[in-house]
């Protein structure tokens, strides 16, 4: 007797959306199924063990480099796969969620590469999850464009040869996706967003030159990144591409990561494309794991927090010898400035703090940068050139001068500054501003001529935790407590209210944003990732 076929997965508690046939198709289905079926066991050991990692943490308030890796960092004979030619050329890299506008102008931009976001700068609702599939489906097909109801401005893709190339970033591994289910049980986001952005344009992309690209965001371990890179190998052997065909770009964006990087660069060597510095999510991470460390890791206010930091300079040093050494890109981080229509000052000023921080990148031996907007690529794109003149990386650039400690990555207490009450009010701000936008669907989100994504609010709503569990005196003597958070929250809210109007207000999800903001601050019990319980509300 033959094996009963396996079973399928089922689309759950989903309206219909146009077109989702041609992103749901069995045999895509089958394929994110059988991710499910032969990954999701290892992934869930995987969480299980960030979280005896994080109580390991809370008992010593240190972190060292892996002793039981140490033959892996000493030797200096391996090296990553060469870099395809569509990513050796990384000197500016824009980021956005996948909707058909962003899409359009972000392949547009001039920028080398699009971090077309299926993660942070993108609320994970169902339509985000598989409209934003089909667009780029579409535009590798050159069957998309874009006509903005309110403007009536139309967009439409530049010449093959003028687009970013894209790398794809699925949601970390702490995510479900609720809407697909096998035998009752959620596929994780990220099999999903990988699995499907794979299967359909695996060939497509070798077939225009490229590939499947992709970041991998807040990884913790290099365990974490060999899943990854068993799970690369699996999927080319399913749809019959060469190995090694896949590349993966790894985001450090979480302090325990910090001490894995040539680990992580090992584990993923055939597949590896290089390492990427962010900044909010890195310092969430911190929060996260030393909440229990005392006032030595208090940070402060999180704009006081800048890549200078000697803290920040050892990360960001490290990642680019370590990229260097093995023949890595290294890949800096964001300048997430959204210029002013009205404010030609507030530009100039914005645009000067742009480019000495690219400067200062480029000068680092940093391969290339992010930007937010594509006003901001061409200041990225003269500080790289400056250095990299026509060279496509700088590679070549050992950074052997570079030694960090274990300590120098947690030594928070050496930078001069304090929280301050002005800085509890910004980060409640702007939590209940984002946590709105993204309960309505919208993961990129413009706030105070920002651009902000998930990383902000976690940052935001971590400071303001570790503040009162810290019971820090800001500099006009009030306490951080509960009640202090609660009555800011409550005047912001106020605020809010007031100036975008009653009707305006009702209509958006004002309430519940300063709610959960509030939740997830004052919990004793603190919540691993804000968009967990913000998942369960939006709709």
């Amino acid at each position: 007797m033959s094996a009963p076929a396996p079973s399928t997965l089922a689309i759950v508690d989903a309206e219909p959306l146009p077109r989702q046939e041609e992103v749901l198709t069995d045999e895509a289905l089958a394929f994110v199924a059988e991710l499910h079926r032969q990954f999701t066991p290892r992934r869930n050991e995987l969480l299980a063990r960030r979280g005896e990692r994080r109580a390991e943490i809370a008992r010593t308030s240190t972190l060292d480099f892996l002793p039981e890796t140490a033959a892996v960092r000493a030797d200096d004979s391996w090296k990553v796969a060469p870099a395809p030619a569509a990513l050796n050329d990384r000197r500016v890299e824009i980021t956005g969620p996948t909707d058909r506008k962003m899409t359009i102008n972000a392949l547009n931009s001039g920028a080398k590469v699009w971090l077309a976001d299926f993660e942070d700068a993108s609320a994970p609702t169902w339509e985000n999850v598989v409209l934003g599939q089909l667009n780029l489906t579409d535009a590798y097909e050159r069957r998309i464009d874009f006509t903005d109801p309110k403007s009536g401005k139309s967009y439409a893709l530049k010449s093959a040869d003028e687009l970013a190339t894209v790398v794809m970033r699925p949601r970390g591994w702490h995510l479900e996706e609720r809407h697909l289910q096998l035998d009752g049980v959620s596929v994780p986001g990220a099999l999903v967003d990988f699995g499907l952005y794979f299967f359909h344009n695996a060939q497509r992309l070798i077939d225009l030159g490229k590939g499947p690209y992709f970041y991998l965001p807040k990884t913790e371990s290099h365990l974490e990144a060999r899943l990854w890179n068993d799970i690369f190998v699996f999927a080319q052997d399913y749809v019959g591409i060469p190995q090694g065909t896949v590349r993966a770009t790894v985001l450090i964006e979480t302090i325990t990561a910090a001490y894995e990087m040539e680990e992580i660069l090992y584990e993923l060597r055939d597949h590896a494309a290089g390492l990427n510095a962010g900044r909010w999510d890195y310092l969430f991470s911190i929060v996260k794991n030393f909440r229990d460390g005392g006032a030595k890791f208090v940070l402060p206010d999180r704009n006081a927090v800048t890549m200078t930091a000697p803290f920040m300079r050892a990360y960001t040093e490290l990642l680019v010898r370590t990229c260097h050494k093995r023949g890595a890109h290294a890949i800096g981080g964001m300048a997430a400035f959204i210029p002013s229509r009205r404010d030609a000052e507030v530009n100039k000023v914005a645009f000067e703090k742009v480019k000495a921080d690219k400067d200062r990148e480029a000068n680092d031996g940093f391969d290339g940068s992010w930007v937010a907007h594509p006003d901001l690529v061409p200041i990225a794109l003269a500080s790289f050139d400056a250095v990299l003149g026509e060279k496509p990386n700088q590679k070549d650039r050992l950074r052997e001068d570079v030694s960090v400690a274990p300590g120098d990555l947690i030594a928070i207490d050496s930078l001069d500054a304090s929280p301050t009450y002005d800085g509890l009010r910004n980060a409640v701000a702007v939590g209940i501003r984002y946590i709105e936008a993204w309960l309505r669907g919208l993961g990129a989100v413009a706030i105070f001529n920002l651009m902000e994504d998930a990383a902000t609010a976690e940052i935001s709503r971590s400071q303001i935790w570790q503040w009162i569990n810290a019971d820090v005196v800001f500099e006009n003597g009030e306490h951080a407590t509960a009640d202090l958070a609660r009555k800011v929250a409550a005047e912001e809210l106020a605020a809010i209210r007031e100036e975008i109007g009653e009707e305006t207000f009702t209509a958006g999800k004002w309430q519940q944003a300063h709610d959960l903001l509030l939740q997830v601050s004052l919990d004793q019990d603190y919540a691993d990732f804000l968009t967990l319980p913000a998942y369960e509300q939006l709709r």
